[in-house]
């Protein structure tokens, strides 16, 4: 038996989180896997899973050799798609990290017309509003939706979005006082707990130069779309992306304020980490939704 194979039965075992997850996962037995990792922790003379019938973790060692033994194996499943790729259909598995926003979204439907154009690939979807360690967790590919800071990543923008403050009309008519964005502050306003900034809005007047308002109101939620619900509602302003906002605008159930005030350079980025052979599943697949974005402005 090969030190990859054993390799790959450990990197599996602790990606899904135990060895019964991981049997279900790839097709092997649980006794198989066990028996692949019990040789590889011979092979290496330390311990690399603490295991028991109900529990299971790694130790320091297997902290250290699963970072370093999981970039390397990247590095030959990419050099493999690098000659394959022309000759073959995508194959294995692709994980990506995904906001809930996005997958929830009209927008989440890219993803499906992918996965359903790749059938013979994986698409491993994990949607959670936390910025992941994308190397530390071993996603492929993550999808943001934020105004992009520096992060050691390589990025690719896929597409412009922007985020509209909205009230209802008959909101805005009982409100005649807003009139500049620092009115916020003695209006309600509907939070959403997933915005870095929650309870302070930043805005941009004319000359570039910024002001921050505080606002509070009578709901905190981390969902956009429950935000989006509460403001139809009638309760509140709401910051809102507009890929959730964008029908109930056009169909004038919402107005937006202050849109000369609000920044534009936020965008939808595909996020991976620096790696000197780029997967050819995360090439296609990050160009797959810039041209889906292209199609679906």
């Amino acid at each position: 038996m090969d030190t990859l194979t054993r390799i790959r039965a450990f990197i599996d075992v602790v990606e899904a989180e135990g060895f019964s997850a991981a049997a279900r996962r790839t097709g092997r037995s649980k006794a198989l896997l066990s028996k692949y990792v019990r040789e590889l922790e011979d092979e290496l003379g330390a311990l690399l899973l603490n295991r028991t019938t109900r529990q299971f973790s790694m130790t320091e060692a297997g902290h250290t050799y699963y970072r370093t033994a999981s970039d390397i194996l990247k590095e030959i499943d990419n050099l493999a798609d690098l000659v394959r790729e022309n000759n073959a259909q995508l194959k294995g598995r692709l994980k990506v990290s995904v906001p809930r926003t996005f997958v929830d979204a009209d927008v989440g439907q890219s993803l499906i017309d992918f996965a359903k154009e790749n059938p013979d690939l994986t698409l491993d979807i994990a949607a959670d509003d936390r910025f992941v360690d994308l190397i530390e967790e071993g996603f492929d590919v993550a999808i943001r939706v934020t105004k992009l800071e520096d992060s050691g990543m390589i990025a690719r923008k896929i597409s412009d979005f922007r985020v509209h403050l909205c009230a209802t009309p008959d909101f805005v008519e009982r409100h005649p006082e807003l009139a500049h964005p620092s009115d916020l502050a003695n209006v309600p306003f509907i939070i959403d707990t997933n915005a870095r900034s929650q309870g302070s809005i930043r805005f941009y007047n004319p000359d570039n130069s910024s002001f921050a308002v505080a606002v509070t109101g009578p709901m905190e939620v981390n969902s956009p779309h429950a935000t989006l619900r509460a403001a139809l509602a009638g309760i509140g302003v709401a910051l809102i992306p507009d890929f959730i906002a964008r029908k109930p605008i056009e169909d004038g159930e919402l107005v937006t304020l202050f849109n000369d005030y609000i920044p534009t350079d936020r965008g939808i980025y595909a996020v991976y980490p620096h790696r000197r052979y780029l997967p050819a599943k995360v090439r296609i697949f990050v160009d797959y939704l810039h041209n889906w974005f292209r199609k679906h402005p």
